[in-house]
């Protein structure tokens, strides 16, 4: 698989089958991930891999406060700017509409706070799931590079036939995450992802994209 393979195949996969995925495969696709682009060299990345009962106890758990209603622990930062306006906010209203129609949760379903949130909390039954945390002291360009690390992670995944769902959803039981992998104080979660073969039979979803126009000029060309 190419790399332009690799990203037009990528997508947020939000069902996954129980084929478990071989530890050195995971090994594999994290030892190459380490040579994303890191400002200065710093690799600010702390990453835990959960798997088998751990993490079948972290979903029950995480699952147990979603379906309690549990509004979830105290943010370290806004998923989302709180004062979002258009292109932004159309982008993702049509895309959160696409997402969870696809997934049989109707937006007047008086409980689609609680599915919604159960289904992440469930990794959409990823066998696998990654969960990527940065030293409180990094600023916005380790953020970045956090970033530019997972992308590349995800398409690894891509090159072994696996596919992921990136999750900021975990931020929001960050405490029953850091129990469960002994993550220290000193670290902020940035966000899960969940890994694993996607389940045969289910539609496959992907949501559009902004035309390249809308998001990039080019000058002297």
């Amino acid at each position: 698989m190419d790399v332009y393979e690799a990203v037009e195949s990528r997508r947020a996969v939000r069902a996954f089958s129980d084929e478990p995925v071989a530890v050195e495969t995971l090994e594999r696709v994290l030892s190459a991930a380490g040579r994303a682009p890191s400002s200065g060299n710093l690799q600010p990345w702390h990453v835990y891999v959960v798997t088998g009962d751990p993490l079948a106890e972290l979903k029950e758990r995480a699952t147990a406060r979603a379906l309690a209603g549990d509004p979830g622990d105290e943010r370290e930062y806004p998923m989302y700017p709180a004062d979002l306006t258009p292109p932004y906010l159309d982008r993702f209203a049509a895309a959160a509409a696409q997402r969870y129609a696809a997934l049989g949760i109707e937006r007047d379903d008086p409980e689609r706070p609680r599915k919604i949130a159960a289904l992440n909390t469930r990794a959409f039954g990823a066998p696998a799931v990654l969960f990527c945390y940065l030293d409180r002291a990094m600023g916005p360009g380790q953020w970045g590079d956090a970033g530019m690390y997972l992308q590349t992670v995800m398409l690894l995944l891509r090159a072994e036939g696996l596919h992921s769902c990136p999750q900021v959803m975990w931020t929001m039981y960050r405490e029953t995450v850091a129990r469960a992998v002994g993550a220290e104080d000193g670290l902020t979660l940035f966000c899960g992802l969940a890994i694993g073969f996607e389940k045969e039979g289910v539609p496959p979803l992907r949501t559009g994209r902004a035309d390249m126009t809308e998001t990039v000029s080019f000058i002297g060309a």
